[in-house]
């Protein structure tokens, strides 16, 4: 797909300026260890309690649009709009799991997983964004909770994957919307805190701020000028931090408060200490607005620097919100970027990919899976973070079902095992790695590629619904039976 992409588009937060390097030490290494009472070297074995999950958002497969009350989201306007997604699709019905979330329930059981990744449509707890609650909707989720739990599947819920609701005056662009997610964030943990532990904010601030007010290419299309989308970011990470303190005051102690960012992954091109200084220092700089900003209560003086008179306007409070200790952060992650030291005041330079550097079927998906790796031991490195868990990792891929009836998704296993091949090295220097969740349970709606581009491990046949395992789903499950690499 040509142009900017949602998950590509960190590259444009990496700056000019200088950031520090961080000259933290990197924790001592630990032989994995095999299952059963013969040890196995070669095996990749994860951890005992490591949790394994998949991951979903409710625009993306819920479909319902109008159903029980739910108010329009600005996705839903955005995805309406001609020309704004292909071939004009919408979110109107997507995998319908809104009428059967107990079929998708069975189908995480079958994959034997203790976690599922879910969000919530804002619009469908409150239809105008604030004000009066629509209980259809609250039910409706109290009793995705109640059936996950049933099954043994413990929830993790994100507040916030990108469906603003459509009623809220000027979106992000008004600093109201980040007090209306804080009341809604604390409406909706009070009422399901007493069964749901776990809880994230928001989801990938640059796809929600910057690809949907300053490029346009998401709801709700915009293109500010950079003082305006400066003040948009800054909103974004205003309500997260509203939304902790929210959570922290409306639930029961020992609750659980994150986020899931898709921070920038900066990988060394060789692993030596000047390299992987330089990954460093761009991975602070490259997320000075967001993830930096969030873990070191303040915006880089650097960031300041390089924005001049569109820094964004911040009140009095305001970082002492937004930097409200979390108990995990969530990453997502894909691709990387290559940098290299070199003289140059910040620090490092950005290697650009050869013509011959490998693509999945979504081509910004670049094959690099050491990036895994990279993501958590740069964040954890620079932020000394407690606990850390992949919120979502995953590929599209160009599935079709055979004669045989089979989808026999090999690139994705292949993408799928390299990546935690890698993630496993970070387990096994004692990363605080606690789970990984595999974007996506389904094959669903994504974004302005509509339904061109399939991440699940179950193909949905979108005319009839019908869900079919593929090969992934096999391997995952057998993955996750085996607690290693396979």
């Amino acid at each position: 797909m040509k142009g900017i992409t949602r998950r590509f588009f960190g590259k444009i937060m990496a700056g000019s300026a200088a950031a520090a390097a961080s000259g933290l030490s990197l924790p001592a290494f630990a032989k994995s260890q095999a299952s059963g009472s013969a040890p196995n070297p070669t095996r990749l074995q994860y951890p005992e309690g490591f949790l394994w999950g998949c991951a979903t958002a409710s625009y993306q497969i819920e479909g319902g649009a109008k159903d029980g009350g739910r108010g329009p989201s600005l996705w839903d306007v955005f995805s309406h709009t001609p020309g704004k997604t292909h071939e004009g699709d919408t979110g109107d019905v997507a995998d319908d799991s809104y009428h059967l979330y107990k079929e998708d329930v069975r189908l995480l059981k079958n994959l034997g997983v203790q976690t599922y990744r879910m969000s919530m449509s804002w619009s469908r707890i409150f239809p105008e964004g604030k004000g009066k609650v629509n209980q259809t909707g609250v039910d409706y989720y109290s009793n995705v909770v109640d059936e996950l739990l049933k099954n043994n599947i413990t929830p993790y819920i994100t507040l916030f994957h990108w469906d603003t609701p459509a009623a809220l005056a000027g979106g992000w662009q008004n600093r109201d919307t980040s007090k209306a997610f804080a009341d809604y964030a604390a409406f909706i943990t009070k009422k399901l805190g007493d069964r749901v532990k776990h809880w994230m904010t928001t989801n990938e601030f640059v796809c929600f701020t910057d690809l949907g007010y300053k490029i346009g290419q998401f709801a709700p299309g915009l293109k500010l000028p950079d003082a305006q989308v400066n003040q948009v970011r800054h909103h974004g990470i205003l309500a997260h931090g509203l939304a902790v303190q929210a959570i922290r005051a409306n639930t029961p102690s020992g609750t659980q408060v994150g986020l899931a960012e898709n921070a920038t992954v900066y990988v060394p091109i060789i692993e030596t200490k000047e390299h992987v200084e330089a990954a460093q220092k761009a991975t602070r700089l490259g997320n000075a607005p967001f993830l930096t900003a969030l873990m070191e209560g303040k915006y880089m003086n650097l960031y300041l620097e390089r924005e001049g008179a569109n820094a964004p306007k911040v009140e009095e409070g305001d970082f002492k919100a937004i930097s409200s200790p979390l108990d995990f952060v969530g990453i997502n992650v894909y691709t990387p970027f290559f940098v290299r030291a070199d003289d140059s005041k910040q620090g490092y330079a950005e290697i650009p990919y050869p013509t011959s550097q490998p693509k999945m079927a979504s081509p910004w998906i670049l094959l690099a899976p050491e990036c895994l790796y990279w993501a958590v031991r740069n964040v954890v490195d620079l932020w000394k973070i407690p606990a850390l868990y992949i919120t979502e990792n995953g590929t599209s891929s160009d599935d079709v079902i055979n004669s045989a009836g089979r989808i026999d998704d090999i690139d994705r296993i292949m993408y799928l095992r390299n990546h935690l091949s890698h993630l496993h090295r970070a387990v096994s220097e004692g990363y605080p790695v606690k789970g990984y969740f595999l974007w996506s349970l389904l094959d669903n709606f994504e974004w302005a590629d509509g339904y061109s581009k399939r991440f699940g491990i179950h193909y949905v046949d979108f005319k009839t619904q019908k869900r079919t395992p593929k090969l992934s789903a096999e391997w995952y499950k057998n993955t996750i039976a085996q607690n290693a690499v396979l």
